[in-house]
């Protein structure tokens, strides 16, 4: 087995080993994961935050030894960048922009040096919320993870991530876990709301804010209301998610 580390920006995740392939994930800077095979261009990886399997890029790869591997696997105080945009610094003081919700890897293979704000513990159910407008007018991107493309489970995972919070990729996989609450007036800022399609399949997800609102990915990051049915567009007054059930995570 062989593994890797992301030592760029944004690394993107495809479906399949072709350039114009579906983007499943993306990798930020700092992200580790295993590397499954190998071909001649692509080799297919999977992540260890969230088990994602992907092709990523030959000239993209960098490889790490297993003992700095286990070590970062071992280590229980990760920590994440909370600025959406700052800088790392290498051994040759060459700068590389790294996004919120980056991680800051302390191993030899990637020596840097980083002075920005990160988050190292579990924060509070309030921050979830401060963190989550930081993204506001972030482009809807499928696959995407970053303030400059994201989709709408991709944004719940990487708020709850920065605050030291565990959630799967997909909105159906993130669906299954956490509490079910009955009612919306029963949510509270930060709680989960997820919506199906026309197919009854869970294909969506917001985080809750006060006073009936909610933000989520439909076009871009925005503020919703929300009620029973589901979520309201003010701008196009009209329904534009259908209510499935709420969770609460924290």
């Amino acid at each position: 087995m062989q593994y890797g580390i992301c030592q760029l920006s944004i690394i993107p995740v495809r479906s399949t080993p072709d350039e114009v392939a579906e983007l499943t994930t993306q990798l930020l800077f700092g992200e580790h994961f295993k590397i499954l095979e190998c071909r001649k261009n692509w080799s297919r990886i999977k992540t260890i935050f969230d088990k994602c399997e992907g092709w990523i890029m030959n000239n993209q790869l960098f490889f790490i030894p297993e003992e700095e591997f286990n070590s970062i696997q071992s280590n229980k105080e990760i920590k994440h960048v909370a600025e959406l945009i700052s800088f790392v610094e290498d051994s040759n003081q060459i700068l590389t922009p790294i996004l919120i919700g980056s991680c800051i890897p302390d191993t030899p293979s990637l020596p840097i040096n980083f002075n920005g704000n990160v988050i190292k513990k579990a924060q509070s159910k309030a921050n979830l919320i401060k963190t989550a407008l930081l993204y506001l007018n972030s482009p809807e991107l499928k696959g995407g993870k970053s303030p400059f493309g994201i989709d709408s489970a991709g944004f719940t995972q990487m708020v709850y991530r920065i605050n030291g919070y565990h959630l799967l990729r997909t909105a159906k996989n993130q669906s299954a876990q956490g509490s079910a609450l009955s009612f919306v007036e029963e949510s509270e800022a930060g709680d989960l709301a997820f919506f199906d399609n026309v197919s009854g399949d869970i294909d969506h997800v917001g985080i809750i804010m006060e006073n009936n609102y909610v933000i989520h990915v439909n076009g871009k990051v925005r503020i919703d209301r929300l009620d029973h049915t589901g979520i309201f567009n003010n701008n196009l007054r009209t329904y534009t998610h259908q209510l499935r059930v709420i969770k609460k995570i924290v």
